[in-house]
């Protein structure tokens, strides 16, 4: 007994500093994937990219994961483990920052450049450059999302773990608030005559990613010790018994797991309609409501924010009450009325306090789902492959935020308006919904515990 009460995670202190730390890479990575998000008309006017382009560029944070890196990804985790795999995630997100930096930067000539021009000439050689950059940055990004959620089911095992998970992701969401406020005054501050600069806030978010990075190396550091607690207590091997060891065949378990199914769908879904819809969320505000960008930016940066205060208290409410599973139920049908809203009813009535109390109210439900399904994830998958659990539910994620803004970007293109893309977005919403439906009922036939406290 007298060794369980000197773990490192048993100190408050301790486990708290090691949510701050790996909380924060996450908070700098989600600030740069959406920092050029409000400036995509600047980007329009300086670099000629059109909503077709932007919407491609965007698409291009998830390719790769798309065509097999995440479930790689996922043996990396679970066979290499947290420290190794969030390092190289870490420094991935950093190198994929700076090539998307060299791509959009001023000295950067793309037109002298005749490979990069000689190939999809529809897209900028800019963009392409920024598109390869952000391919590289979204492999580290996703694992490192990925990576955060294995480390903090270790960490806050039998403690406050949805908790834990709803801070990390309000500390990251604070990230969209960051950038969405930031980057205009940023792109303000650094104008060069009279023209404002899209250089500036993509350098500045890139050099908080390299900050990130030496967080997460203070982490390993605590990991480490931790580590050595677990082997001496006999929770954790130190030679890796056949038994605890990692096997590809185990992923087996995984795909044979129809509540797996059920949660992976959900996501793919829910997060469809709310990430690319941030990429747009701007200029779909400035279009209808006839406002500068500026104003549309500072619309659109408070969406985050009911989500960041809210998803703390509903994952300790999940803690001690449960109820995930009614709380997936309610946030999909949040997020049908605000997408509805924004289809039907703002444009008839052009009003920027409408615009913001839906954006608000979606953000209710952005706290919801992602507060409740994450935690529920080690409920139904065994912790020898949760990483690699955690990595399939990105990867199929991922296979919706590729091709979503492709999609957004194209109807753009050919209805010249966001009446058919806001449809689209609350018919993922509908579909989402039925899923947590079926999710309810498997859970209630197979007693998982989604709907039971998690506190011990």
């Amino acid at each position: 007994m007298e060794h369980l009460q000197k773990k490192l995670n048993d100190s408050a202190f301790a486990r708290w500093t090691v949510l701050v730390l790996v909380a924060s890479m996450m908070f700098f990575a989600y600030m740069f994937v959406d920092m050029l998000s409000p400036l995509a008309s600047l980007l329009n006017e300086t670099r000629g990219w059109d909503q077709g382009v932007f919407g491609t560029y965007a698409a291009g944070e998830y390719l790769l994961n798309v065509f097999g890196f995440l479930i790689i990804a996922g043996v990396i985790l679970d066979k290499m483990g947290v420290r190794f795999t969030g390092l190289l995630s870490a420094s991935l997100m950093v190198i994929g920052a700076g090539i998307k930096y060299v791509g959009i930067s001023d000295w950067f000539d793309a037109n002298n450049i005749v490979w990069l021009n000689s190939w999809w000439t529809t897209m900028p050689g800019s963009a392409k450059m920024a598109m390869f950059g952000f391919m590289i940055f979204g492999c580290g990004c996703e694992m490192a999302g990925t990576t955060v959620s294995k480390i903090l089911a270790k960490w806050f095992k039998g403690k406050e773990m949805a908790l834990a998970m709803g801070l990390e992701m309000a500390i990251a969401r604070i990230g969209v608030f960051a950038a969405m406020w930031s980057a205009p005054m940023i792109s303000e501050k650094f104008a060069v005559d009279g023209t404002n600069s899209v250089v500036a806030p993509l350098l500045f978010a890139a050099l908080l990613l390299v900050v990130g990075l030496l967080n997460f190396t203070v982490f390993t550091i605590m990991d480490t010790k931790f580590d050595r607690q677990l082997i001496a207590a006999g929770e954790l091997s130190s030679g890796g018994s056949a038994e605890d060891e990692f096997h590809i065949s185990d992923l087996g378990q995984i795909f044979r797991s129809k509540m797996f199914w059920l949660i992976a769908l959900l996501c793919v879904l829910y997060y469809s309609a709310i990430f690319p819809f941030q990429r747009f969320a701007t200029n779909f505000l400035e279009e209808t409501l006839l406002i500068s960008n500026a104003e549309a930016a500072g619309l659109f940066k408070w969406f985050p924010i009911l989500a960041m205060v809210l998803t703390p208290f509903l994952g300790a409410f999940i803690d001690y009450r449960g109820k995930g599973a009614s709380m997936l139920l309610l946030g999909s049908l949040i997020m049908i009325a605000c997408h509805c809203c924004f289809a039907f009813v703002l444009p008839v009535y052009p009003s920027k306090t409408l615009a913001l109390v839906t954006i608000l109210i979606l953000g209710v439900s952005f706290s919801l789902v992602p507060a409740s399904m994450w935690p529920s994830v080690p409920k139904i998958i065994d912790e020898k492959v949760l990483g690699s659990a955690y990595c399939l539910i990105f990867w199929i994620q991922n296979i919706g935020l590729c091709l979503v803004p492709l999609l957004i970007g194209k109807l753009r293109v050919w209805t010249d308006g966001y009446l058919v893309p806001m449809i689209v977005f609350a018919s993922f919403g509908v579909l989402a919904f039925i899923f947590s439906f079926f999710l309810m009922a498997e859970d209630r036939k197979k007693g998982y515990g989604l709907e039971l406290p998690n506190k011990k």
